[in-house]
């Protein structure tokens, strides 16, 4: 499936903004395994002083941007299309649970996509001992890690409400797990917590999902947005696989990645610091059209 994807994103300012410094991690990766990126654009208005568009360490585009003017306005436009195809066959050579961490201490990869960068907790998902209890109780002996990985995202599908209202961008796992409710950002950190609990490297990907209207109805402009799912290692022969425990499958055709990271930190589609006072609001609209 190709898709037309423009994401919009605009902040308004009560009173001008000065010396800001921003990161932006919007464009869809060429992945080589399943996407690619046919082409892509980033507009920034008012056009900045200094831009500087580059790859990060995990290899995600992000563009760096400043402006030495006040602004009371800015605005970030992204026009992309992108090839995206289905998920073949469920991936064979997944080491049992038992074995990983065999495999894993036989890993001397230390590049981007090594496991072992996302085994230890990190800035937005701690250890938890909770969710770590939660990921045992649904294990069952002799299992591989492709299945705990399904196992675990079948469970919090089933435990987790999904409740726009329940969190912010801010709310931390443990809440969102206690409360359980959240979004998809809540279901990606908690998955995450509950796998690398039990051994299991596990990452965040951030990325754009089409949404079907019902039937009858038009698609509305706008009514995507950007998602959130897992990813895991499951062993060097199967390597990584990717799971949306919000909706309760593995990631497929309709799902765009935008970029991966350990957790919501490493890919946040906007970062920075300004200096201001009063007050800021922000909005943004997804529009993902296919194609065919």
């Amino acid at each position: 499936m190709i898709y037309d994807i423009r994401l919009r994103i605009a902040y308004e300012y009560d009173r001008p903004a000065v010396s800001g410094r921003h990161l932006v991690c919007v464009m869809p990766l060429e992945t080589g395994r399943g996407q690619h990126c046919l082409s892509g654009t980033l507009t920034i208005a008012p056009e900045p002083e200094e831009r500087l568009d580059r790859l990060d360490f995990f290899g995600n585009w992000v563009t760096e941007f400043c402006f030495r003017a006040p602004q009371d306005s800015v605005t970030l436009t992204l026009l992309a299309r992108v090839e995206r195809l289905e998920r073949g066959e469920w991936p064979g050579g997944s080491v049992a649970l038992a074995d990983l961490p065999a495999a894993l201490a036989e890993s001397r990869d230390l590049g981007p996509d090594s496991p072992l960068h996302f085994l230890a907790p990190s800035f937005r998902v701690p250890r938890d001992a909770a969710m770590e209890a939660f990921a045992r109780a649904v294990l069952e002996p002799g299992m591989s890690v492709a299945a705990a990985v399904m196992a675990v995202g079948h469970a919090l599908n089933r435990h987790l409400r999904y409740d726009p209202q329940a969190t912010t961008v801010d709310t931390p796992a443990a809440e969102a797990f206690a409360r359980r409710s959240g979004v998809c950002q809540d279901f990606s950190h908690i998955m995450i917590a509950c796998l690398r609990g039990i051994g299991v490297p596990a990452g965040y990907v951030s990325g754009f999902l089409s949404t079907q209207p019902p039937p009858g109805k038009p698609r509305l402009q706008g009514a995507d947005a950007m998602h959130a799912w897992v990813r895991a290692w499951c062993g060097p022969e199967t390597g990584w696989i990717e799971f949306d425990p919000t909706n309760d499958r593995l990631a497929g055709g309709d799902h765009v990645v935008v970029a991966r990271g350990r957790d919501y930190a490493d890919v946040a589609p906007v970062k920075g610091t300004l200096r201001t006072s009063g007050t800021q609001k922000s909005r943004q609209a997804v529009d993902m059209v296919p194609l065919g």
